[in-house]
């Protein structure tokens, strides 16, 4: 399969094989060991992708919702690690191919569809490709889309998180308590 940087005109086919990553698989690291970039987190895309579908947090955890954001880009396109962290995952969940980073500050963040250039165990750090862009994302309104997650634990526990307040993108709305 060949792959072609989006946004670079004339840019020849990339194999996918040649898609840098890191080389040395770690194994079993501690949650508070892993790295934690100091210039914190960024998009998984390049150039700065649009959102074609926000975050949407139901009150109660087994509602229907949308727990991420959809990112547009074309597929085969690179897909970034958001931060600094460890593969905890690649490969299939329910039929989507998908990758997630635990990160030293506790956030795990998830990339669908998703075909993995990196294995479980794989140290990343920020802006490393971890995969390309499959097409196929149900309810995307452009021809191919990255549905981005983020959350803080996993199972029952899980507190999801909008991935856009990760770079700063979210604005914060107080209101009154007294209605």
């Amino acid at each position: 399969m060949m792959l072609v940087v989006p946004g670079v005109v004339g840019a020849a086919p990339t194999p996918v094989s040649q898609i840098p990553v890191s080389p040395t698989p770690v194994s079993q690291i501690p949650v508070s060991q892993i790295p934690v970039s100091p210039r914190g987190y960024s998009a998984p895309l390049s150039p700065r992708p649009t959102v074609v579908r926000g975050f949407d947090n139901p009150p109660q955890r087994w509602q229907p919702g949308h727990r991420g954001v959809d990112l547009a880009a074309p597929a085969g396109a690179v897909i970034r690690a958001a931060g600094d962290g460890v593969i905890r995952f690649a490969g299939i969940v329910a039929g989507k191919p998908s990758v997630s980073i635990e990160h030293g500050d506790g956030v795990i963040t998830t990339y669908e569809p998703v075909r993995a250039s990196v294995r479980r165990g794989t140290l990343v750090r920020r802006g490393e490709p971890i995969g390309i862009l499959e097409s196929g994302h149900p309810g995307c309104a452009a021809a191919a889309c990255l549905h981005w997650g983020a959350r803080r634990g996993a199972g029952h526990a899980a507190q999801y998180l909008d991935p856009l307040a990760l770079l700063g993108a979210v604005r914060v709305r107080l209101k009154p308590l007294d209605g």
